[in-house]
């Protein structure tokens, strides 16, 4: 059965007219953007079955050029076409942050950040400079590691903060685990960079742990 012979209620399209894209699945999401299926399976059964061949959504969304072509029903153009909707979500979120005090948009701050760094199969450690209203003044991804670690240098944080002329900073690394659970190595980097910024009179804000859909603050857990 083909789904436009579907009940209007259960099509992926009409039901994210109706009811907006956060009620859809991974499989109706990856469906919209398809658009088409392939002989002998919908559009939707393609997606499911996407979703089981590379094992995560993120896996799909991070796959190169070779892995995504692979695949039946995908091809450069929708590769591109991806690619060009990853981006645009993430200029979207930051142009929202943009002239906002981050300390009062905490949930679309920790939206950018996933959306940055989840996609990373590596760690990554990032730095979020603010200005002295907490605006955002620039986010650079300092340093990357191996799957389990990246090494974080206090002194190289310390003058990139002097370059971006930052009163405060929220960091943000990722675990590749898909688990967010803060490491005692996190808390222990974080105070001896929380210790190297007080020397130059900028604050740390936040730290950010990303982990597949999962976010932790160390502001929230009570860590700085």
């Amino acid at each position: 059965m083909s789904i436009k012979d579907w009940p209007e209620n259960e099509r992926p399209r009409e039901k994210l007219l109706s009811a907006g894209a956060a009620v859809l699945s991974d499989a109706e999401l990856l469906a919209i953007f398809l658009r088409s299926g392939i002989k002998g399976k919908t559009v939707l059964d393609l997606s499911r079955d996407l979703l089981l061949r590379f094992g995560s959504l993120t896996r799909i969304l991070t796959a190169t050029p070779e892995e995504f072509c692979l695949q039946d029903g995908l091809g450069l153009a929708k590769y591109v076409q991806l690619q060009a909707m990853l981006e645009l979500s993430q200029r979207h979120l930051r142009e929202q942050l943009e002239d906002r005090d981050v300390l009062t948009s905490s949930e679309l701050t920790r939206q950018y950040l996933r959306a940055r760094l989840s996609k990373y199969e590596h760690e990554v450690f990032a730095c979020l400079y603010l200005d002295n209203q907490h605006r955002v003044v620039n986010l650079e991804e300092l340093f990357s590691g191996t799957i389990d670690g990246a090494a974080v240098y206090p002194r190289e944080v310390v003058k990139r903060c002097l370059h971006n002329n930052a009163a405060a900073v929220i960091f943000a690394h990722n675990h590749p685990s898909g688990i967010a659970e803060p490491s005692q190595a996190d808390v222990s980097i974080t105070q001896r960079l929380k210790t190297a910024l007080n020397t130059i009179d900028v604050r740390v804000l936040d730290h950010i742990v990303v982990g597949g859909r999962d976010v932790v603050s160390f502001a929230e857990r009570g860590l700085l």
